[in-house]
């Protein structure tokens, strides 16, 4: 039985999947359309994995992108503020470049921070529950609360903010500052990263639930 750990990075149970008993079948029969049903549905599974693996990787690369944007927005609003209060000089450019990068770190890091299982949450039955009801549960989130609410937004902010910006190349009101349609592209791709990386957690409790792997899914209980 192949094991997941969502502590551990993508690159571990992609690495797995792509080792699996399946990938010599494949090899060996060309197609899958002669294998037993049982096989068939098994041999599928283990694509969406492959599937979710990539997803994974993906999305833990754009998370370290995220992880440096947080960096660089501190650096720089630190140096705003010696800039501003040591020399009385500050720059429209570089005040809006702070919150540009803050906001890019949150629409691009939440799938990751998704992927990690590392999101705030208001806890009353969760975590008194089976591992196998938490997956459930998750499934059910993601089928009928996550996947709909983010296309929903990943349309209408793509509809009602980005394109209207971008069919007048949005400027700053501010003297010097930054284009607008750049920050607000990053609105919907983020809210799609999510859709995506909802669906790779619905494949891995799927398979989960079918015996296929192991989710090791620590959950930390907020302070009481």
């Amino acid at each position: 039985m192949k094991k997941y750990n969502l502590r551990l990075g993508p690159s571990y149970y992609t690495l797995l999947i792509l080792g699996g008993p399946w990938s010599d079948t494949f090899r060996e029969t060309g197609f899958h359309a002669g294998l037993p049903k049982k096989q068939k549905e098994e041999f599928s599974m283990n694509t969406l994995l492959r599937l979710s693996g990539w997803i994974d990787w993906v999305g833990e690369r754009i998370g370290r992108v995220a992880n440096v944007m947080i960096l660089l927005s501190c650096l720089i609003s630190a140096t705003n503020a010696l800039i501003r209060y040591g020399f009385d000089w500050s720059n429209n450019w570089a005040l809006e470049l702070q919150w540009y990068l803050f906001g890019a770190a949150v629409m691009l890091g939440a799938s990751y921070t998704f992927q990690r299982n590392e999101h705030v949450r208001v806890d009353l039955v969760y975590g008194n529950v089976s591992e196998r009801r938490r997956m459930w549960i998750d499934i059910f989130g993601i089928i009928f609360f996550l996947l709909p609410a983010c296309v929903l937004f990943s349309y209408l902010s793509w509809v009602s903010l980005f394109m209207p910006s971008w069919d007048i190349l949005e400027q700053s009101s501010n003297a010097g500052g930054l284009a607008r349609y750049p920050i607000k592209f990053i609105v919907p791709v983020g809210f799609a990263m999510l859709i995506f990386q909802g669906i790779s957690e619905l494949i891995k409790r799927i398979a989960a639930l079918r015996g296929l792997i192991t989710i090791e899914s620590k959950y930390e209980r907020p302070v009481q």
